[in-house]
């Protein structure tokens, strides 16, 4: 993950949204779903990716909101 990429994750008993390279998070608590749109309206604004986990950590769904490169043939 880029420095600066949004993160959606579980830990210590609470989902959490945080840009990667922080040492905190920066919104916790609620649901999965409150977080995920809490990040997913960070990395907007921010123009970066986003990454939800699983409480074990895998990553289950990774979008982004800027940097993509052109389209390309075939």
């Amino acid at each position: 993950m880029a420095n600066g990429d949004v993160r959606t994750y579980y830990e210590d008993g609470q989902w959490k949204s945080g840009v990667d390279g922080n040492s905190r998070a920066s919104h916790v608590g609620g649901t999965k779903a409150e977080q995920s749109a809490i990040g997913r309206d960070m990395a907007r604004e921010r123009g970066v990716e986003h990454r939800i986990t699983r409480m074990d950590g895998a990553v289950t769904q990774q979008n982004s909101y800027g940097n993509d490169p052109e389209r390309s043939k075939g």
